[in-house]
């Protein structure tokens, strides 16, 4: 078992996180038998928006799956994350559409405005910025996907008008209609045609 923390201990936690509400529906939930792994790793990352190292080794020892092989799971998959992203994901195609049609400098230029690199996060945990092989949108290309929100036909100065968007909404103070708990908001796939 000593050996299978070790492995883990590369996983950087700038804080410990509490993962007891996602372990206890763990329980609740499955049996605790090896094929319920992704399962598992699935409602962790639903609940807290990535993997804590905490609950790879809860569910390693529930699972009773050596950890090196919990975490092997964890890092094949793409759908699992290691690291907390940011409030919005943001994500540009660098398929072979997208690529011809400008996506090189899309991306370029979010990375200068935000100063991150693809797989990284803003230091205010504000924005998570991602590459995909390729988004299945060819005929909107260059694509970029913002949280859920699809956008098709971007060019440079449309990208990153759409950050500053973002920037100065979560600069600007709560307004009423930010404020009311009541309002729910659509998590609906949107294609935009920019």
């Amino acid at each position: 078992m000593i050996m299978n923390k070790s492995l883990l201990q590369d996983q950087q936690d700038a804080t410990l996180v509490d993962v007891t509400g996602p372990i206890s529906e763990i329980r609740k939930a499955f049996v605790g038998q090896p094929d319920e792994l992704i399962p598992m790793l699935q409602l962790v990352q639903r609940s807290l928006g990535y993997l804590p190292k905490q609950a790879l080794m809860e569910i390693a020892q529930m699972t009773g799956v050596a950890a090196a092989t919990v975490y092997g799971v964890a890092t094949f998959y793409s759908q699992f994350r290691l690291q907390p992203v940011g409030k919005h994901v943001i994500k540009v195609c660098r398929g072979t559409a997208c690529h011809v049609r400008g996506s090189g400098k899309i991306l370029k230029d979010i990375e200068a405005r935000l100063h991150v690199s693809p797989g990284e996060t803003t230091s205010d945990q504000l924005f998570t910025l991602e590459t995909v092989a390729c988004f299945g949108s060819c005929a909107l290309a260059p694509v970029m996907v913002i949280d859920e929100a699809v956008h098709g036909r971007m060019d440079s100065a449309t990208s990153t008008n759409m950050v500053d968007e973002l920037i100065h909404q979560a600069e600007a103070k709560p307004t009423e209609e930010t404020a009311d708990p009541k309002r729910e908001d659509s998590h609906d796939l949107r294609i935009d045609e920019e």
